[in-house]
């Protein structure tokens, strides 16, 4: 039997004890491990023994059932607060049609409603059936169609100059089914005068500016994707 010498010795005592080092520090794996065991460790180290115990530099997410108290109030219920006294009937009204139609706006509405009424009284002084036509609901378009054929028949001409609005107001507002139906109040100033086949004036006044009140009636049917209202009934006021 052959001894070891001293430096054989050494490397071998230097060799065991790095195992031993390794062992204790990696421990023991017989390649049987489940996996489903070492997620469930890892899992255990990362989350705090209560669950408030959470770093400050973890963000909590909004909890679901507080999603809704970030939704902004729709614009228009404070132009109808604006525009008419709470619990009134116009208020009423015009929340109602908001409800079945988010995207109406009292104040684009009325600068809307300002223009068509510009657009008819020109249209039907100068006999243009067919803008009248996109513009009026037809049995408004047949009344003042037939007032156009008329004049055509009797020879007569109407020169009209549409001055322009003193003001505009919503006076009334409902839905009817599905059909949003808002009337406007208009305070306007108007030349206009009416001449027979001679050029003969026979009504109005070419040098004399009138003040005229109408109350104008519009709707639109709330389920359609058109966005157009049309006019569905005119009053003069005296």
């Amino acid at each position: 039997m052959e001894f070891l010498d001293l430096t054989t010795l050494i490397t071998i005592a230097i060799a065991v004890f790095v195992l031993l080092r390794l062992r204790s520090v990696l421990g023991q794996r017989t390649g049987y491990e489940n996996p489903d065991d070492l997620f469930e460790k890892k899992t255990k180290r990362q989350s705090p023994a209560n669950p408030d115990d959470v770093p400050d530099n973890v963000v909590k997410l909004p909890e679901r059932n507080n999603a809704g108290a970030q939704e902004r109030e729709n614009p228009a219920l404070k132009e109808i607060d604006e525009l008419a006294k709470p619990r009134t009937k116009l208020n009423r009204g015009l929340k109602e049609l908001v409800a079945s139609d988010p995207s109406f706006s009292p104040k684009e509405f009325l600068g809307g409603a300002n223009m068509a009424y510009e657009m008819i009284v020109n249209a039907f002084a100068d006999g243009d059936d067919k803008s009248l036509r996109n513009l009026l609901a037809p049995e408004v378009f047949e009344g003042f169609n037939d007032a156009i054929e008329a004049r055509k028949e009797n020879g007569e001409t109407v020169k009209s100059n549409f001055v322009g609005i003193d003001k505009s107001e919503i006076k009334m507002a409902q839905t009817v089914d599905s059909e949003a139906q808002v009337t406007v109040r208009f305070e306007s100033q108007i030349v206009s005068a009416t001449y027979d086949r001679d050029g003969k004036i026979i009504e109005g006044d070419d040098n004399e500016v009138v003040r005229v009140t109408d109350l104008w009636t519009f709707a639109r049917d709330t389920r359609s994707r058109d966005p157009n209202w049309k006019l569905i009934a005119t009053e003069a006021e005296s």
